[in-house]
């Protein structure tokens, strides 16, 4: 049996967080981790207490808009903005921590990665939004593509 390393450990959370997702379009999961803890976790969803995209349907879907475009439409938060805001709900710092996604983030949660101290960024798959890495690269975020086991 070998055992995974830090990375693959967290990012295998994250693709089992991300199954908790609501979203009719993808499957989105996010862990906020430092010094080796999990802080918090996030998937793309409604927000609480508002009903769930799985049971009403998708009005970006309904409305014909491609993916990336027009995100105001759409009632879901995404997975990063979760891991965000749950930490904050707890009173947990983020600062110097590490997002690992499942996604590369797009320009509104790469702002707010920013914001929260983030210092690393930990993605699987790519985004068509250059904007949003461009920015975490100017802040001085680092980010890297997960090139592991893709499972």
């Amino acid at each position: 049996m070998t055992r995974p390393s830090w990375d693959e450990y967290f990012i295998e959370v994250t693709r089992v967080v991300a199954r908790r997702s609501t979203c009719l379009r993808r499957q989105v999961g996010a862990i906020v981790v430092k010094d080796k803890r999990i802080l918090s976790t996030g998937y793309n969803g409604a927000p609480s207490g508002l009903p769930h995209c799985l049971d009403v349907g998708c009005l970006r879907e309904q409305q014909g808009i491609p993916s990336g475009e027009r995100q105001e439409l759409c009632l879901g938060l995404h997975a990063e903005q979760n891991a965000i805001i749950q930490a904050s709900h707890h009173g947990t710092s983020m600062a110097g921590s590490t997002i690992y996604v499942t996604l590369a983030p797009c320009v509104t949660c790469a702002k707010m990665i920013i914001n929260a101290g983030i210092r690393k960024v930990i993605y699987c798959d790519t985004y068509s939004d250059r904007m949003a890495m461009n920015i975490l690269e100017r802040a001085g975020v680092e980010v890297v593509q997960w090139t592991g086991d893709p499972a």
